[in-house]
């Protein structure tokens, strides 16, 4: 199923995790796809996937600090038009630290506001003329678990992640009648290098932790399975989409 044949992919967290598989499966599914990482080994590891399922010749990868307005306006925004347009946005970067909101300090919590939140807007600020150029764009936003249901220590990302929800469904509104979609996917129990070290406090009551658990499978899911999700919402399966967002976390909190 080559559900993106010609269509122009961005994908922001490209050198690892969800961004990784959601590069893979775009570029198994016929899509030309950049990826953009702050970690150039991470994008090396990309690539060679990659040419690893003969799709390297449809990816290109650019170093970018998505925090960063002109690291944007040049990496993200040349990205762009080297490809002479975009189709579609993913925006999978992002950082996950933790604290006891007590001694959360100014600079921890804007740099989690820095990277997650304000990186979001400023890619998607930056892709928006494109995406609404061709009339029928797609952004992928990533919120997660925590914008709506108790993660404790993790205030200040889930602080974040309620306010991409709220941008997304924002921009989803603004910008309907240019054909352009915005949707969010909101992965919880996912196993990935963000998730396996969320840097807890040594004194973290893990008691309260017990809810984090997913009601089927054996565990924690692969990000393949996030990929997946994705690929079918920037696709014209997901056409009737937007302004909302869609939880994976295999019924964690259901």
């Amino acid at each position: 199923m080559n559900r993106f044949d010609g269509r122009r992919v961005l994908v922001t967290g490209g050198g690892s995790g969800i961004g990784q598989a959601t590069v893979a499966r775009i570029l198994a599914e016929g899509g030309t796809v950049v990826a953009a990482d702050i970690v150039e080994a991470g994008l090396e590891a990309t690539r060679e996937q990659a040419r690893a399922a003969d799709a390297g010749d449809r990816l290109t990868t650019v170093v970018a600090d998505i925090s960063d307005e002109s690291s944007v306006r040049s990496a993200i925004g040349g990205a762009i038009r080297d490809l002479g347009g975009l189709d579609a946005l993913v925006n999978a970067a992002g950082i996950l630290r933790s604290s006891h909101t007590a001694a959360t300090t100014l600079e921890f919590w804007n740099r989690m506001l820095a990277v997650n939140l304000t990186g979001t807007f400023l890619v998607t600020r930056e892709a928006l003329p494109a995406l609404l150029e061709n009339g029928k764009g797609v952004v992928v936003n990533f919120s997660s678990t925590s914008a709506t249901f108790a993660h404790p220590y993790m205030a200040a990302y889930a602080a974040t992640k309620g306010g991409i929800q709220s941008f997304t469904h924002a921009i989803a509104i603004e910008y309907a009648k240019q054909g352009l979609r915005a949707v969010c996917v909101a992965p919880g129990s996912i196993a990935s290098g963000m998730t396996s070290d969320p840097g807890l406090p040594e004194d973290a009551d893990f008691s309260l932790l017990a809810k984090l658990s997913p009601a089927i499978g054996q565990g924690f899911a692969g990000p393949e399975t996030v990929a997946g999700v994705i690929a079918m919402l920037a696709s014209d399966d997901g056409a009737f989409v937007t302004g909302t967002e869609l939880r994976i976390d295999g019924g964690t909190h259901a």
